[in-house]
């Protein structure tokens, strides 16, 4: 278990906030997390020092946090105010700290050092040490804010997401960080090639195999010989789609087959097909059809 409290239930308490989060280990030797936080009683008091470490925190404010008072190393920074829909960024390393004289909501991402080398030695660019920002101003980062947004629904049932699609996200994060922040200069254009057949038929075998998501992208691109970024865009190119949308798509297809052909329950099929109970299954089901399982079945 990871020694920060960066992110995740540790993170909550050294804030003596809600915490929910979800992490992916797609990258060799490293983490990449994304923490929603909730903090509705102000105890005016300086926020504890996070444990020191090589790695940053790029936080999305979904409320307004009027007089924002910070510190980095020791040092006030200017008081600022964080508009919702706003970006900051800490380093992690020089013991932010701030004044909790305001409720919040945010969502942080937390992208330790060794993700960004891993990044950029794959890009086959210079490794990335540092970030570049200022201490306490805030900016908007469409990228990060449509994130956000996007988990937020995903943070209240974690349960219900699959590895593949948190993967996936937490990747796509990695590398927007490294790019934008970190100036990641690929050394030359890197090649997009796609899945040979026996590389596109092994994956979708073993997603198929166990379509309940908890195969990582790491794990099938280990099996096809390639780093997970290069899988990730090589499987897009070849089939069309990410690998947890395919595996989506492979759900609500075995679905239809039993609707089709079974007198299964929907609870039954719901667990067969991969979720975790039935009410995943039929908001999964209603969002990719536009109609409920059970009216699904009726209709044929």
């Amino acid at each position: 278990m990871s020694l920060s409290d960066s992110y995740g239930e540790s993170f909550g308490r050294r804030l003596n906030a809600r915490a929910r989060s979800f992490a992916t280990r797609a990258l060799p030797k490293s983490t990449i997390a994304v923490t929603e936080l909730r903090y509705d009683h102000p105890e005016f008091v300086l926020s504890t020092p996070p444990i020191e470490e090589d790695a940053f925190l790029l936080a999305v404010h979904l409320e307004l946090f009027e007089r924002y008072e910070y510190w980095e190393d020791g040092k006030a920074a200017p008081i600022s105010t964080l508009h919702p829909g706003d970006t900051i960024v800490y380093d992690v390393k020089r013991k932010p700290t701030f004044h909790l004289n305001s409720a919040f909501h945010s969502v942080h991402f937390y992208v330790p050092v060794s993700a960004l080398h891993a990044i950029a030695d794959e890009a086959e660019a210079p490794r990335i040490d540092e970030l570049h920002y200022r201490p306490a101003v805030s900016h908007a980062d469409a990228f990060l804010r449509h994130t956000a947004e996007a988990l937020i629904p995903h943070f209240a049932a974690p349960s219900h997401l699959n590895q593949l699609f948190i993967d996936h996200y937490m990747l796509a994060v990695g590398h927007h960080v490294a790019s934008t922040y970190g100036a990641l200069a690929p050394r030359s254009r890197p090649k997009v090639a796609g899945l040979t057949s026996r590389q596109e038929r092994w994956a979708k075998e073993l997603m198929s195999e166990d379509l309940s998501g908890k195969l990582r992208l790491a794990d099938l691109a280990r099996e096809c010989g390639l780093s997970t970024s290069q899988f990730s865009r090589a499987f897009r190119r070849t089939v069309g789609e990410s690998p947890h949308q395919w595996l989506i798509r492979q759900r609500i297809e075995r679905a239809k087959t039993l609707l089709r052909e079974s007198e299964a329950s929907l609870a039954e099929i719901a667990l067969g097909c991969g979720y975790c109970d039935q009410s995943h299954f039929t908001r999964s089901f209603t969002a990719w059809t536009g109609i409920s399982p059970g009216r699904w079945r009726r209709v044929q």
